[in-house]
């Protein structure tokens, strides 16, 4: 049977790192097959492509270039590892994916949702997650977790001035209007342990139906 495909979305200081490694732990100790991984990154070759975009050094990086880039990175890891883990019906739990390029390149760059969709679409054909979680936060308090997060990489991202930052979440607010069937909102202000027994909740949910179309 096909695996589970779920990601997990946005902005910088969100703590979607921190709450997957909770899920992560607590899925291994249940016993169920489940790949934890990231984008862009996850296999060699992304996550080579990922130092080359979020390289504080590269501020001169054209838009259409890093979109680019991070599609390149998307079709690796999705045919290196994404596509082989869901055939054999393992959980899937990505940190970030499609919906990360058409919130920050396709609103907060200006580069348009549908037209960053159409190149993406060229990358995963027509794999999408079967759920997203969207973890939700004001960009001030996102950014403030950053800076005293000494254990966090400062990337390139977390650079951009405000402006840019306030633009990525109206971007994921489209999307949530876009897609309302696959995305799932939850309010990442709250304390890590009620951020993480929400997406508890909500896994145990998803792998319960799954189980059911065995």
């Amino acid at each position: 049977m096909q695996g589970l495909f779920i990601t997990i979305e946005g902005p910088e200081g969100a703590g979607k790192t921190t709450i997957i490694k909770m899920i992560e732990k607590e899925l291994t100790k249940t016993g169920v097959d489940v790949i934890i991984t990231r984008e862009p990154g996850g296999i060699h070759i992304a996550e080579q492509i990922r130092q080359v975009i979020l390289d504080p050094n590269n501020t001169s990086m054209d838009a259409r270039t890093e979109a680019l880039l991070y599609a390149a990175a998307r079709r690796q890891h999705l045919v290196e590892k994404v596509i082989p883990a869901l055939e054999r019906g393992a959980i899937v739990i990505c940190d970030r994916f499609l919906d990360s390029s058409l919130a920050y390149q396709g609103n907060a760059r200006g580069l348009g949702i549908e037209e960053i969709f159409a190149v993406n679409q060229f990358a995963i054909q027509e794999l999408m997650p079967d759920k997203t979680l969207y973890f939700d936060i004001e960009p001030e308090a996102g950014l403030k977790r950053i800076a005293v997060n000494k254990g966090r990489e400062v990337n390139r991202l977390d650079l951009e001035k405000l402006d840019f930052h306030y633009k990525v979440r109206e971007g994921y607010k489209k999307l949530i209007d876009q897609f309302p069937e696959r995305i799932i909102e939850i309010d990442a202000s709250q304390s890590i342990e009620k951020v993480y027994s929400q997406t508890k909740e909500i896994i145990a949910g998803l792998l319960a139906l799954h189980s059911e179309k065995e």
